[in-house]
């Protein structure tokens, strides 16, 4: 069977870490360099369930309260990662106001969606609470997950590819294929 193809586009405000979060992902690695992301596409191939797919990330630039999200961001994309630093306040009211904005330009009222707390391993430097990223992803029927790109560490001791193929099993519910769904590392 041939792999399904799912373009998966991660937003959120800027120096969250969603290009750690992708490089991780893709390479295996935590790039400690920080280059303000641009936009980059990566491709890698992953099975969930037996299925394999051909997941095209799109990391995206920072987004910010005033940036006009770009048409591209809802032609062609099976799902979004929301992406807010556990450490910024002004991150996590960004990702809200995304959301928002997501939902008007796809003109739908719920998108697959996996809202992501990240930087965890800087526990000291916590200003988000738990407890209001899990009430947020709620509000919104989204899974909700906290991660260290850095430490490649996901809640309940999960890695960085756990985020993904979260985001794959939700883009396969909306698309009506709920068949016992559980999530599979390769």
């Amino acid at each position: 069977m041939p792999p399904k193809q799912r373009k998966i586009a991660i937003m959120g405000y800027r120096s969250v870490g969603k290009s750690s979060l992708s490089i991780q992902f893709v390479e295996g690695q935590f790039v400690d360099s920080y280059d303000p992301t641009i936009e980059n596409t990566f491709t890698k191939t992953t099975k969930v369930n037996n299925q394999e797919y051909e997941l095209k990330l799109v990391d995206t630039a920072g987004q910010d309260e005033y940036s006009i999200l770009s048409t591209q961001y809802s032609i062609g994309i099976d799902g979004y990662v929301l992406v807010y630093s556990i450490t910024s306040p002004k991150s996590f009211e960004i990702i809200q106001i995304i959301y928002d904005k997501l939902l008007d330009m796809t003109g739908k009222v719920n998108v697959p969606v996996v809202l992501v707390g990240n930087k965890k391993d800087l526990h000291m430097d916590r200003v988000v609470t738990q407890e209001e990223g899990r009430k947020l992803a709620d509000s919104w029927k989204a899974v909700f997950l906290e991660a260290s790109a850095k430490q490649n560490e996901v809640t309940s001791k999960k890695c960085v590819a756990d985020i993904f193929h979260t985001m794959l099993m939700e883009t396969e519910k909306t698309n009506g294929n709920t068949s016992d769904i559980k999530c599979s590392i390769s």
